[in-house]
């Protein structure tokens, strides 16, 4: 699981709702890229724009104005569907709906290093998690150059799906080096924050933090796991918290649903 840095259903009551007759229109080329993942993204944009219950052309139409065959065209409005920026009803057709309201990925840098389980539980969120890997091995290159290490040193790769208020949100990598923190390989993290595990049994200097935010896609594995279409794009937002004097302790990367997620920093300067 270790290797290169990597790159819900939600339903809906329209018993009671009207649908609107109105057409998304307007003739655009796709932008570049794998078919799908293209006219994914450019239907994603359009039908940001327009009023919910919108309804989509006929699959034939879209088809001939994006220049894709019909399975091609399905699997960019399942995505579609799956974020929640769609709804298929039987005997009506597709329509534009709203994603569900989003819940924030926070982690906090200003007056603690403080993690995901921890803020969100502090905000009242409900924090499910299920550890999915726990163990010891050898540190790739990319691994160990961020933790400065010796390549092949062991580290503990913990790896968790974390889920909010019954959603999964986010599948979360992390690495530490074995040495420093040996207990992490059999600690129970099915609850609690790292972080917090790792000031109270080894005391560790919590200090400075580096974030990196980049764009990934879902492998079919990891789609399954998160409920959304392989293929699906995802945040990815990667973590090294470093000491007082500049050492790193632990580097992690969390691939999150980008239509439950959102990603907040909050930064303060002092020293002054």
């Amino acid at each position: 699981m270790v290797g290169s840095p990597p790159d819900a259903d939600v339903s809906y009551d329209m018993t009671t709702r009207r649908l609107c007759v109105q057409y998304l229109c307007g003739v655009t080329t796709a932008t570049a890229g794998p078919k799908y993942l293209a006219v994914r993204e450019h239907l994603r944009r359009r039908v940001s724009g327009l009023p919910e219950h919108t309804l989509l052309p006929p699959e034939p139409v879209l088809c001939t104005e994006y220049g894709v065959s019909r399975i091609t065209l399905r699997r960019a409005v399942d995505g579609l569907v799956a974020d929640g920026h769609l709804v298929r009803e039987q005997g009506r057709g597709t329509y534009v709906t709203r994603p569900a309201i989003r819940h924030e990925y926070r982690e906090s840098f200003v007056h603690r290093i403080a993690g995901f389980s921890s803020v969100m539980t502090e905000q009242g969120a409900q924090v499910g998690v299920t550890v999915l890997t726990q163990r010891v091995t050898p540190a790739p290159a990319w691994v160990a150059d961020l933790l400065g290490l010796e390549v092949a040193t062991d580290i503990v790769e913990l790896v968790r799906l974390r889920s909010v208020d019954g959603v999964p949100n986010h599948v979360a990598h992390s690495f530490l080096p074995a040495a420093r923190y040996p207990k992490a390989e059999v600690q129970d993290f099915s609850e609690g924050s790292l972080y917090e595990y790792l000031r109270r049994e080894y005391s560790a200097d919590l200090a400075h933090a580096r974030i990196v935010v980049d764009v990934g896609t879902a492998a079919p594995e990891e789609a399954d796991l998160l409920h959304v279409v392989a293929g699906s794009p995802l945040l990815v937002v990667r973590t090294t918290v470093h000491d007082s004097d500049g050492g790193p302790l632990v580097h992690s990367y969390s691939r999150l649903r980008p239509d439950v997620s959102q990603v907040e920093f909050e930064v303060s300067v002092t020293g002054r």
